[in-house]
C-alpha cells in the first residue's frame, strides 16, 4: 500500500492545473467539443491500463473532467501525482489546458449528539454505504452523490443541524470568503484556517469553505 501524501506535498509536487480537494486530485480540460474529449478520455484509458492505476473521468459535451486518487490508501499518493503528468501531457499533445482553479466540491453535514443512529438511519434512506476508514460518513456506492458526514453536539446545545461544506482550490479560499461577506454574510470563524473558515448567511445559516492545507 502506498503512503499517502499531505496537502503540502500535493502543492509541492507542482502539478499545474491541478487541485486537490480532500478528496483527491481533480482537475478540468475544456475540450470545446465531445468527439476532442472522447479521444482525449481514450488516450487517458489506455495510459492508465499501462501505468495499472485508474482515474475516475466525467466526459461531457465540451469538457472532460478527472479525479485521481488511491483507494487502497485512502488518499493521494505518488501514483496519482505520476498518472496527473501523464495526463497533462496528454492534453497539451492534444493542444488543451488541465485547469483546475475553478472547481469545487461540496459535502453535506448534519449536527447530531448520536453520530451512530444518525448515521445508521441515513445510510438506509439515501441507500449509501460507510465510508471505508470513517465512523462519520456516509457515502454513495456509485460516487454520484454528496457524501454526508456527521458532527457530534450536545444533546441541548442549540445547533443548525444540517449545513454544507465546500471545498475550493486553496489560492481560492480568501476570494470566496470575500464574496460570501460582500454578498451579506459574516465570518464566523477563520481560526483554523486555510484548513476551513466558517462562514454564515444573512440568515444566520451557517456554511464552512474547506480546503486540503493544513491550519497555520
Amino acid at each position: 500500500m502506498a503512503t499517502t501524501l499531505s496537502g503540502q506535498e500535493v502543492a509541492d509536487a507542482g502539478l499545474a492545473g491541478w487541485t486537490d480537494l480532500g478528496d483527491g486530485l481533480r482537475t478540468r480540460v475544456v475540450t470545446g467539443d465531445f468527439t476532442t474529449g472522447l479521444a482525449l478520455v481514450a488516450a487517458i484509458g489506455a495510459a492508465s491500463e499501462e501505468a495499472g492505476h485508474h482515474p475516475d473521468v466525467d466526459l461531457r459535451y465540451g469538457r472532460v473532467d478527472v479525479r485521481l486518487v488511491s483507494h487502497d490508501s485512502g488518499g493521494v499518493t505518488e501514483r496519482d501525482v505520476a498518472l496527473a503528468r501523464t495526463v497533462s501531457r496528454l492534453a497539451a499533445d492534444a493542444g488543451l489546458t488541465c485547469d483546475g482553479a475553478g472547481l469545487q466540491r461540496t459535502e453535506i453535514a448534519l449536527d447530531t449528539p448520536d453520530v451512530a443512529a444518525a448515521r445508521r438511519w441515513w445510510a438506509a434512506f439515501l441507500a449509501y454505504e460507510e465510508t471505508p476508514g470513517s465512523d462519520d460518513e456516509v457515502r454513495d456506492p456509485a460516487d454520484a452523490q454528496p457524501p454526508v458526514w456527521f458532527q457530534r453536539s450536545g444533546a441541548q446545545e442549540p445547533r443548525q443541524r444540517w449545513h454544507l461544506d465546500v471545498w475550493v482550490e486553496p489560492g481560492r479560499l480568501d476570494e470566496r470568503v470575500a464574496a460570501a461577506v460582500a454578498a451579506g454574510g459574516r465570518v464566523v470563524d477563520r481560526t483554523q484556517a486555510p484548513s476551513f473558515v466558517v462562514v454564515e448567511d444573512p440568515e444566520g445559516n451557517r456554511a464552512c469553505l474547506c480546503t486540503s492545507r493544513d491550519r497555520d
